[in-house]
């Protein structure tokens, strides 16, 4: 009897409660509608851009950047669908066995776990229009927009839509941003086992992000193992594809949001240079804008890649790495590196931050030089300790190393960097020319220098895109370009509310810049910076060592692209000496290797063009140089 009562009520229940359902289905059908899906993924924050109007970042809404799924690559989506729904394109809108087991699981309650295998569709309308509750009314809500998501939008339109606002972690919504804080790198850009990584940790970022824990990364590893073999059973992927696949290495974790990682140091340059241009936060934050920035993609991604393979391991903490590159003639910046993530040190390395210069300062006093008449071909004494007259003090100044090469030509001297050289060559040009030439070339009247004989050898601090911008002036042959960053500025209607453009001046002549390259051309193809031969086109520049070692530089150019790479510490009194396992580090070591690791990215692909040929300024007969001024022509 009371089994039989039992059954009676359970059966009441069940029909009760079906019948409850479809009346709350019913009423949710009729009352829960669509919300508009730009709505969501778009708002009028201000989106920055790469000069390809490829997306760089937001001001102003979540860590999302939205990628139309012809620029999601396929193995990407492939690898989203093996991991969270395999047969997307035939499924229906929702899991009906999966909606039963959780039902079954959570009727008791009244409140659901989230558990019950939900679709890509059933995620997509979960993430973009519901709150983060788990009760019935809220999966009965998800179920609704589900079914008038697949009667309104096509399966591409929804997976699109999925993959732009799916959270990764770190902060980031998205596939673009999700590659950008595990790999440093857009999604177009991902190998196909950091492409399977990125799928992995979407189903739970706090259990897979392997920055967590170390059970996050075996839990990763297995995941990563699940979508792999997916893909493969798929056919998405080869046996061949899937054999060489190997677990990659994943970023550490920064600090989560828009200005996290290396990109916030560009995301907060463009919001200083708004700000110049009479841009207000109001405007950044909620006005809509599109910024294009000079940034060439290509380039800034080989600029996080050089410094990042090739950082010395076991640094100190305070060791930093400032890169910037400016294209000749046009003063646009094309590639920034001022630091591994903006959330934990919000100074810029490559804008803000100032190191001594070094020998970089040396071709100053070349030109100021050849512009005095002095030729390469003049010859000077190179022994080691010299002294020198400083205002009736004396100056010693020694080679690195202490190294004496005797009778030498600035040609050769340019080439070792010999300091007891351009000591003397500075004072025959003229300190107040050096200073002078210095100003012309692209260092700014705030960076300050002093007329004395060791303004030559680098005692300035300037900033690292400075220097860029001076050695950008030597490759445009004289003509200096003032640097630039912000492209175009256009309103929510399109209409353009500003255009960046060139403003060049002509500062030195094409001869003195002919013989200036000859003598820097040196430095790479058996000098101090050997290290950029490596580049495989011709290269000039110059390696620059502060005195105790405190900074280290390589500052060189093409034709077409000058750059500018440091190495410095917090304080000018802490030495290099003994990061990465060098005794001494100096500006031909690991500025020289970032460098040229940095140019083959950013030229890939790009003609091979070569120097103008020396114009031989002053002549090809050697001068001897004595002191007091004494020229004297060395005999044929």
């Amino acid at each position: 009897m009371i089994r039989r009562k039992l059954i009676r009520a359970a059966i009441f229940l069940a029909g009760f409660g079906f019948i409850a359902g479809s009346t709350l289905f019913a009423f949710a059908w009729f009352t829960v509608s669509i919300p508009d899906p730009n709505a969501y993924v778009n708002s009028q924050s201000t989106i920055i851009q790469y000069s390809n109007g490829e997306e760089i970042g937001r001001i102003g809404s979540q860590n999302r950047q939205i990628l139309p799924l012809a620029k999601i690559p396929l193995d990407l989506r492939n690898a989203v669908m093996a991991a969270e729904d395999r047969n997307y394109y035939s499924n229906k809108a929702f899991s009906v066995t999966g909606i039963a087991r959780a039902l079954l699981n959570n009727l008791k309650s009244g409140n659901l776990n989230g558990e019950g295998g939900s679709t890509i569709t059933q995620q997509y309308a979960k993430t973009a229009f519901l709150s983060p509750s788990r009760t019935i009314q809220r999966k009965i809500k998800e179920l609704v927009i589900s079914l008038k998501l697949e009667n309104s939008l096509s399966k591409d339109q929804i997976l699109e839509n999925y993959l732009n606002t799916i959270y990764f972690g770190r902060g980031s919504y998205g596939v673009q941003t999700a590659a950008q804080q595990y790999f440093n790198r857009n999604a177009d850009q991902l190998s196909l086992s950091q492409i399977a990584v990125v799928a992995s940790i979407l189903r739970s970022p706090g259990y897979y992000d392997p920055s967590l824990s170390k059970e996050n990364e075996v839990r990763l590893k297995n995941r990563f193992e699940y979508v792999i073999k997916g893909m493969l059973d798929k056919e998405w992927i080869t046996p061949e594809e899937a054999a060489k696949v190997k677990f990659p290495t994943v970023i550490p974790r920064t600090k989560s949001g828009q200005l996290s990682g290396p990109k916030g140091h560009i995301v907060a340059a463009v919001q200083k240079e708004m700000g110049k241009l009479g841009f207000t936060e109001d405007q950044l934050l909620v006005g809509g804008l599109v910024i294009k920035t000079t940034l060439d993609q290509k380039a800034q991604q080989s600029a996080v890649d050089a410094v990042t393979k090739l950082y010395p391991k076991k640094a100190p903490d305070n060791l930093h790495i400032g890169l910037a590159a400016i294209r000749p003639g046009t003063g646009e910046i094309i590639a920034m590196y001022g630091g591994a993530d903006y959330l934990e040190r919000q100074l810029n390395d490559a804008t803000q931050s100032i190191a001594l210069a070094g020998s970089t300062f040396k071709p100053f006093a070349i030109v100021a030089a050849l512009e005095a008449g002095i030729p390469l071909t003049s010859m000077w004494n190179g022994d080691s300790p010299q002294t020198f007259d400083d205002l009736g003090k004396p100056y010693e100044v020694s080679n690195y190393g202490n190294e004496g090469w005797g009778q030498i030509d600035l040609l050769e001297a340019t080439k070792h960097s010999v300091n007891t050289v351009f000591v003397p060559l500075g004072q025959f040009a003229g300190l107040e020319k050096v200073i002078d030439v210095a100003r012309r070339a692209g260092i700014p009247e705030s960076i300050a220098m002093v007329p004395a004989p060791s303004v030559v050898l680098g005692v300035a601090s300037p900033h690292v895109i400075d220097v860029a911008s001076a050695y950008a002036t030597f490759a445009a042959q004289g003509i200096y370009s003032k640097p630039y960053l912000i492209a175009s500025v256009t309103g929510p209607n399109k209409g353009v509310l500003f255009e960046g453009e060139s403003q060049t001046q002509e500062v030195f002549s094409k001869d003195v810049m002919a013989d200036l390259t000859y003598a820097l051309k040196g430095t790479v193809t058996g000098g101090t910076g050997a290290a950029a031969l490596k580049l495989g086109r011709p290269a000039a520049g110059k390696t620059g060592t502060s005195q105790s070692n405190a900074s280290a530089w390589f500052s060189a150019y093409t034709p077409q692209l000058a750059a500018s790479v440091a190495l410095f510490r917090d304080s000018a009194s802490e030495s290099l000496n003994g990061i990465g396992g060098l005794t001494s580090v100096t500006g031909g070591t690991f500025p020289a290797r970032i460098w040229t690791a940095f140019m083959k990215g950013a030229l890939k692909g790009q003609p091979i063009m070569s120097f103008p040929a020396p114009a031989n300024v002053g002549g090809l007969e050697p001068i001897v140089m004595t002191s007091g001024g004494i020229q004297e022509r060395k005999p044929k």
